[in-house]
C-alpha cells in the first residue's frame, strides 16, 4: 500500500485530511516539541479507530508538519519532470477535452500521482512513468473489459486500470469511461 493509499483510507473512514490531523495536534500542543508516537497512536486509535499502521503515517505527516509543504504547481512539475514531460500534453488534452463537454475537473498532486476529482470526489488517477500513462478510473460494480483491467493493488482507490503507450490510446473509448466516471462521482 503507498503512502497516499493510507492517508486515502484515512480519511474513507474519519473524513479527515492531513491537515485536520495536523490542526488537532498543533490544537493539543503536540507538534512542538512532537509528542511520542506512542502518545499519537493512542490518541488515534481512540478517538478514530485508527490501527497502527494508519496511525504511523499521521504520525509522519505531524514529523513535517512544521515544514514548508511544497505548492500544487511544484508537485505537478515533479511529476511531469526529466523523461515523463512528454505526458503532460498529453494529459491536460484529457482534462480540457472533459473540461469542454461539460466536466469541471479538480486535480490534486500527492509526490507520485495526480488524482482527477468532481466536487471534492476522486474519480481517477493518473500516474506516469518514461514510457507509459497509467489511469485508474473509480468504476464500482462494473467487471473490467477490453483493455480496462482490474486496478487491483496498482491503486486501492480506483477500481480500472488502463496503460496508455502514446497519445493515440486517448481515443473515443477512453474519453468515454472517463466520463462515465466523472458522471458516476
Amino acid at each position: 500500500m503507498t503512502f497516499q493509499a493510507y492517508l486515502d483510507t484515512i480519511f474513507e473512514k474519519t473524513q479527515k485530511t492531513p491537515d485536520d490531523f495536523v490542526r488537532e495536534a498543533r490544537e493539543k500542543g503536540w507538534l512542538v516539541p512532537l509528542a511520542k508516537a506512542g502518545m499519537v497512536k493512542t490518541w488515534l486509535a481512540d478517538e478514530y479507530g485508527l490501527g497502527p499502521g494508519h496511525a504511523m503515517a499521521i504520525y509522519s505527516v505531524l514529523k513535517t508538519a512544521n515544514e514548508p509543504r511544497p505548492s500544487a504547481d511544484n508537485r505537478l512539475a515533479k511529476i511531469f519532470a526529466g523523461s515523463k514531460a512528454h505526458w503532460q500534453p498529453v494529459f491536460d488534452t484529457l482534462i480540457a477535452r472533459l473540461d469542454s463537454a461539460g466536466a469541471q475537473t479538480g486535480l490534486a498532486a500527492t509526490d507520485t500521482y495526480i488524482s482527477l476529482t468532481k466536487d471534492g470526489s476522486k474519480f481517477a488517477v493518473a500516474q506516469f512513468t518514461a514510457n507509459r500513462f497509467d489511469l485508474g478510473l473509480k468504476l464500482p460494480g462494473e467487471e473490467a473489459r477490453g483493455r480496462f483491467e482490474p486496478a487491483g493493488s496498482w491503486n486501492s482507490m480506483v477500481t480500472h486500470r488502463v496503460r496508455l503507450s502514446s497519445a493515440d490510446d486517448i481515443d473515443d473509448e477512453l474519453f468515454g469511461e472517463v466520463r462515465r466516471a466523472y458522471d458516476r462521482a
